[in-house]
């Protein structure tokens, strides 16, 4: 092997590694919110998929394997009265049920079977071989099996090249609209059928604007030119070939006529067309040209695409986001709702003022306290003779107070973000059928248990700072459980442990276990503690929330790829434009050394002069 051969052997082989790539990445890309566009870039996605499969890898892995030039056009085109015309016997049925082709009908030299046998090209279309003999009658199409292609081997067609029955391209069916343009994605080159009535259509011009953009080599069909229209018609379709960049595309031109005795296009008819697919056939050279220039062209559109698809994630992966912030938005508003609750004395009234009044008592103990702290050990005495209420009531009283102010604010954020998300179209879509507003059967009981984690943190503080001796008797004379739930108390009249008589009843309520607390560990570690309480039970509440709202809507917008996926995917996009030649492809751009594979490399003739007539056999049924 020279040393150029390797060098187009790396480089062929680099290609097939990023298309490849390219194909992973796109079946991988997440369009599963209703972004705006999102159902064009669903269909872009597969369509770049069934490109990818059809044609790109199976025609870079054979580059010298048989052209498949596709047969198609709009309904009453004369597709199928063509192919029967080229091959010279009828072997794909006309008439005038629209549509007429339903299966794709694939013919080829029998020489080149084994091209075709296999999934190398449209693997997803299941292979059913049909052995007929020339009198045998059309292939009967099979309506049921559009999932599958006929496989006929004709010997009329030259080795080298194979030829597609597409369905119509404008047909009433959505399945074999899509299936007639895979087939033309999947194709060398394409036979494009139209009439002088029709030729103007929409649906056509479309597609021809993609054949453009691809460069792949287009011959035009113009049939039932009635007599004396040609030279009006014909140089309206050059133009409109020309703005679209197909002027090298050669025109064969067949004016009305009938059938001959066989129910066929005279053989004359379509002599012109014969000679140019067979010339190029059997022309290595020129069949290597066309199929290298569509490949390229092809592998510049798919760049095109990978772009396309790298921007419609990208805008899937914003949309998440908002979404996700929302969510974010609304947890931090229901915690800082509890925050505050928590800190402003919210909840030292009703039941718990009361139970905590009954606790430590009302009258003579709240009189000791104007004597001074120095004083308060001699009251602690007093205090547990008096036999008050047990800390437990005061603790359960916080603790109901405590859960319905979580529930609430929980409550209060789940149809907050319920509302905002169908404000959203990819919010409203992933909500559908479902009623998030309202909080998870089990999130009361996470509730609970959190507040019982954050009494036992506060507990854990009181026996850690009364670890030393001396604090250690005089806790032991207010007891542990009394300690931590004047703490509570503490913590929920304040921030930082600063409070005093002037914040109301909250204050004046909390006061009494500062005092206490006071007493027993020492102004500056009340302080510490009730900031650490304070602080720990926020951070338990957010973890609460966050983990609640996160696990009830952030499954529905959640994002497998990540931002580095999405760029490496549009980073091939620079070398699917370079192509086999390792040159950067513009798309849609013909040029001199280009124009020839476009057109079929030297045999693009033009065809006028060869061209006769076609009629559709619709009307001459009638």
């Amino acid at each position: 092997m020279t040393n150029t051969s390797h060098r187009d052997a790396a480089a062929l082989e680099a290609v097939q590694e990023t298309v490849r790539a390219a194909r992973s990445h796109a079946d991988a890309v997440e369009l599963s919110l209703e972004t705006s566009g999102v159902a064009d870039q669903r269909a872009l996605r597969e369509r770049t998929l069934h490109q990818i499969d059809d044609y790109v890898l199976p025609r870079l892995d054979s580059l010298d394997a048989p052209l498949l030039a596709v047969v198609g056009g709009s309904t009453g085109a004369g597709k199928s009265t063509l192919v029967n015309a080229l091959v010279g016997h009828e072997v794909s049925r006309s008439s005038a049920l629209r549509p007429t082709t339903r299966q794709p009908l694939l013919l080829h030299h029998p020489d080149d079977e084994h091209w075709f046998s296999g999934p190398r090209v449209l693997p997803e279309l299941a292979r059913v071989r049909v052995h007929r003999s020339v009198s045998a009658g059309p292939v009967e199409p099979d309506g049921s099996a559009m999932d599958t292609v006929a496989l006929v081997a004709e010997p009329a067609l030259p080795a080298g090249i194979a030829m597609v029955d597409a369905p119509d391209i404008d047909s009433v069916s959505d399945d074999n609209r899509a299936l007639s343009r895979q087939l033309l994605e999947a194709a060398d080159l394409w036979i494009f059928t139209t009439t002088a009535h029709r030729y103007a259509d929409a649906v056509p011009w479309q597609l021809l604007g993609e054949a453009a953009a691809r460069d792949i080599t287009v011959a035009i069909v113009l049939g039932r030119v009635p007599d004396g229209a040609e030279q009006d018609v014909v140089p309206d379709l050059r133009r409109m070939l020309s703005e679209r960049g197909l002027a090298d595309s050669p025109v064969h031109v067949i004016p009305e006529t009938r059938f001959d005795e066989r129910g066929l296009l005279p053989e004359e008819h379509v002599a012109g067309l014969r000679r140019w697919l067979t010339e190029l056939a059997e022309d290595a050279a020129a069949r290597s040209a066309v199929a290298r220039r569509t490949v390229d062209g092809v592998l510049a559109q798919l760049a095109q695409r990978v772009d396309a698809l790298a921007d419609a994630e990208a805008e899937q992966q914003s949309a998440a986001d908002a979404l996700a912030r929302i969510v974010a938005e609304a947890t931090d508003r229901a915690a800082t709702k509890v925050e505050e609750a928590t800190s402003d004395g919210t909840l030292l009234r009703g039941e718990v003022l009361a139970r905590w009044q009954d606790f430590v008592g009302t009258g003579e103990f709240f009189r000791g306290l104007e004597s001074g702290i120095g004083r308060m050990r001699d009251r602690l005495a007093a205090f547990v003779r008096g036999r008050p209420a047990p800390p437990e009531q005061v603790e359960t009283a916080l603790e109901t107070g405590l859960h319905a102010v979580i529930v609430e604010a929980a409550a209060d954020a789940a149809e907050d973000i319920e509302r905002r998300w169908k404000a959203e179209p990819a919010g409203s879509a992933v909500l559908s059928g479902r009623n998030l507003g309202a909080l998870p059967s089990g999130f009361s009981e996470e509730a609970a248990g959190v507040i019982r984690a954050w009494q036992q943190d506060v507990l854990a503080l009181i026996q850690e700072e009364g670890a030393g001796r001396r604090t250690k008797a005089r806790l032991a004379a207010f007891g542990v459980n009394g300690a931590a739930v004047a703490l509570m108390v503490l913590s929920f009249a304040s921030t930082g442990g600063l409070v005093g008589l002037e914040v109301g009843i909250a204050g004046g309520t909390a006061v009494v276990g500062q005092k206490l607390l006071e007493s027993i560990f020492g102004e500056d570690a009340v302080r510490r503690m009730a900031k650490k309480a304070n602080d720990l039970l926020d951070m338990r509440v957010r973890r609460l929330l966050d983990g609640a709202l996160s696990d009830q809507f952030l499954p529905l917008v959640e994002r497998k790829r990540t931002a580095e996926d999405t760029a490496a995917l549009r980073r091939l996009a620079p070398s699917l434009r370079s192509g086999l030649s390792g040159t950067p492809t513009t798309v849609g751009a013909p040029g001199t050394d280009t124009d020839a594979a476009r057109s079929g490399g030297h045999h693009a003739q033009d065809l006028d002069d060869e061209a006769v007539s076609i009629v559709d056999p619709e009307e001459d049924h009638a």
